[in-house]
């Protein structure tokens, strides 16, 4: 598809941008080029996509992909993208909401070595749909979003920093996060009210020697309840005094707040409560 003819297609079928579903497409061809370019997709990935749009990003997916699974919730795009897509037999497009669907059973049907998400999400709802493929313990090998800049920024957060918070620390024990692009808010139609980040999740090879994942989930889940209060008042259900030992080993105490304690701490702390948090 031609990106410069994209707002006269969208005239031409009576298409309404729809604000319930966060719809900004992209009309900048360098960009859709440079995330597909740094995805380093081959013939035996198969690319979920989510939020189709015109699907101006899903071609360039297709022409390197051995498949291209899309998500699209709304179904008045359907003229465009049979328009826009009928060259290629490698996409298969489901008009349903990916927040409800199974996506282990919609794979089945798929043959492939790697599995990656790319995609320029809804704004709206992008936490909802990387923590579902996330609990639904899909083995995504790789996921490259578009998101909005303030969100990308506490997907690779560190502690101390302002932007550190539970969805950091859950982030980062299953991904090495990275971003990889800067994004103007002058590349999308209609164009939104702030910029936007490509960030890159890669599966992690060696993930954290977690005992039991329920608990540390737990763990930085109550860590976090009140996020400007400290550990001592966040954790009044657990055993303090095992929580404080080993925080003692780090030069730290129930005093500091979960935004200044590393991932490696609260594995360390997971591991050690596991047996008292379960009585």
């Amino acid at each position: 598809m031609q990106i410069n003819k994209l707002r006269q297609q969208l005239e031409t079928n009576n298409f309404n941008f729809k604000k319930r579903y966060g719809q900004n497409f992209i009309i900048d061809e360098n960009i859709i080029n440079s995330i597909v370019s740094k995805a380093n997709i081959d013939a035996n990935t198969l690319v979920i996509e989510i939020g189709v749009g015109a699907g101006a990003l899903t071609t360039k997916l297709a022409h390197y992909a051995k498949q291209v699974l899309c998500y699209e919730i709304d179904e008045s795009l359907k003229p465009i993208l049979d328009t826009n897509l009928k060259n290629f037999n490698n996409i298969e497009i489901k008009y349903q909401d990916f927040l409800s669907v199974d996506l282990k059973e919609d794979l089945k049907k798929y043959s492939y070595q790697q599995l990656y998400v790319i995609a320029n999400l809804p704004y709206y709802i992008t936490t909802p749909i990387i923590m579902k493929i996330i609990e639904e313990n899909v083995n995504v090998d790789k996921i490259v979003v578009m998101v909005q800049k303030e969100v990308g920024d506490r997907f690779k957060a560190k502690p101390n920093t302002k932007d550190y918070n539970s969805l950091s620390i859950f982030l980062n024990y299953h991904f090495d996060i990275k971003k990889i692009l800067d994004v103007s808010r002058n590349v999308f139609l209609p164009k939104p009210n702030v910029d936007s980040i490509v960030v890159e999740f890669t599966k992690k090879e060696k993930k954290y020697q977690v005992k039991s994942e329920k608990i540390f989930y737990q763990l930085i889940k109550d860590s976090f309840t009140q996020k400007r209060k400290t550990l001592k008042n966040n954790l009044k259900n657990y055993d303090l005094k095992i929580i404080e030992q080993i925080l003692n080993k780090y030069n730290m105490n129930l005093s500091f707040r979960a935004e200044q304690i590393p991932i490696e701490i609260f594995v360390d702390i997971a591991n050690n409560i596991g047996e008292v948090y379960d009585k």
